[in-house]
């Protein structure tokens, strides 16, 4: 992975006329599961888990020989009916621990609600990224955010590490437009 894609992902995350509207979800440390719990009907669909192998910058955020088989699942999060969140979560074949077993028997549970939950977790700084097409994950998401015709050319995402014992595990969220609608219609926007 060259110096400049390992760049594209940002942990500072300055304000923008491009980010603004998003700055308050994409910035919060805090589960993501409970602020949309908050503000309606929380439901989880699982997209796809399988065996899979790491993207160039998947694997050198996890500190892995890139390509290195991963367990990988893919879910939409939505608020009452609402599909505003594409998850993407890469835990490392090996080593096999307590979090292996855990993502193995989520369902459709929210992993955030897992971490967040739990003491024994520790969570690793956050980088930012607007993806678009050319981004692995672009197409994927546009899919699991169900926008199609009304896709937008680029979506804010932001992901970081997860830690529990001797495992890590990479969470990177993708932002839908409709998100932004919460902030309207679901009570109050968090700052």
């Amino acid at each position: 992975m060259s110096h400049a894609d390992r760049l594209s992902w940002r942990h500072n995350l300055l304000r923008t006329a491009e980010n603004v509207a998003f700055l308050h979800w994409l910035s919060d440390r805090g589960s993501l599961t409970a602020r949309i719990d908050a503000r309606g009907r929380f439901a989880v669909r699982v997209l796809r888990q399988c065996l899979h192998r790491t993207t160039p910058d998947e694997a050198w955020a996890l500190g892995l020989v890139c390509g290195a088989r991963a367990w990988v699942r893919e879910v939409a999060l939505s608020c009452d009916d609402r599909i505003v969140v594409f998850a993407h979560t890469v835990l490392p074949y090996r080593p096999r621990g307590p979090l292996t077993r855990w993502l193995a028997r989520l369902g459709s549970r929210s992993l955030g609600a897992l971490l967040f939950s739990h003491a024994g977790f520790t969570r690793g700084p956050m980088a930012f990224k607007r993806i678009d097409r050319r981004d692995a994950l672009f197409s994927s998401a546009i899919d699991g955010l169900q926008l199609g015709e009304r896709a937008p050319g680029t979506l804010w995402a932001r992901r970081s590490t997860f830690g529990f014992g001797g495992q890590s595990v990479l969470v990177t969220e993708v932002f839908s437009p409709t998100l932004l609608q919460l902030d309207r219609t679901g009570g109050p926007a968090a700052g």
